[in-house]
């Protein structure tokens, strides 16, 4: 009976302590979430050269918030269902078809809305007791991608042909390690785990409440 309660005592420690993560977590995401949306690496200027395109490529996904937390996401994810590697290549292809809809000056809506609330329902679908289908995931992360490539090609416009597919080159190359990076981690954690990892609702919460606070700064 005196390990029964031990053992209840110790799981609300963990519970309490993750929740204490979770709230610093969110007001950290707060604090950093206005300025997240003015994330052109090389500062708005054109990229003139391979290696300045490249590296603008690697750093867009990174230093704009709002798409590194969604790129993690999509891998997490991708970990919870059947053949769910090929979940961040979906997010990847379509960001690039996104990228060159941009180029093409198609005119999309609502981007920052849209990518704002791909964090929110990737959040959701994280922190749910049900694991979500591959077909919700895969729609989301092909939607995603659209609007989060669209987003990069903002910051390579007017730039040549070299510069142009190195930033193509860099962007896909980062998003891709990222995501299977994180699908890996968490398909390693799902094996060893019986039940549905708590890291990974953890995350969710972590999600959401960033897609609220950039949901916030995007009206």
């Amino acid at each position: 009976m005196a390990s029964k309660i031990t053992g209840i005592r110790h799981r609300a420690g963990l519970g309490l302590s993750s929740f204490v993560k979770l709230i610093i977590g969110i007001f950290a995401l707060l604090g950093v979430a206005s300025p997240a949306f003015a994330h052109h690496p090389s500062g708005g200027v054109i990229s003139a050269t391979f290696m300045e395109g490249f590296l603008s490529g690697l750093g867009h996904p990174i230093i704009g918030f709002d798409h590194l937390v969604f790129v993690i996401s999509v891998g997490l994810l991708a970990s919870t269902v059947a053949r769910g590697f090929w979940v961040p290549v979906v997010f990847v292809s379509t960001a690039l078809v996104g990228t060159g809809l941009q180029l093409m000056l198609v005119d999309m809506p609502i981007v920052e809305i849209v990518i704002s609330a791909s964090v929110l329902v990737s959040g959701i679908l994280l922190a749910k007791l049900e694991k979500p289908g591959t077909a919700i995931i895969t729609v989301l992360a092909g939607i995603a991608g659209l609007f989060h490539g669209y987003a990069y090609g903002e910051a390579i416009i007017g730039a040549t042909a070299v510069p142009l597919a190195a930033y193509l080159a860099g962007f896909t190359l980062i998003q891709a390690i990222i995501s299977l990076i994180s699908f890996k981690i968490a398909t390693e954690a799902i094996k060893s785990s019986v039940s549905y990892p708590d890291f990974l609702r953890l995350a969710g919460y972590i999600a959401v409440g960033a897609g609220m606070a950039f949901m916030a700064a995007s009206f």
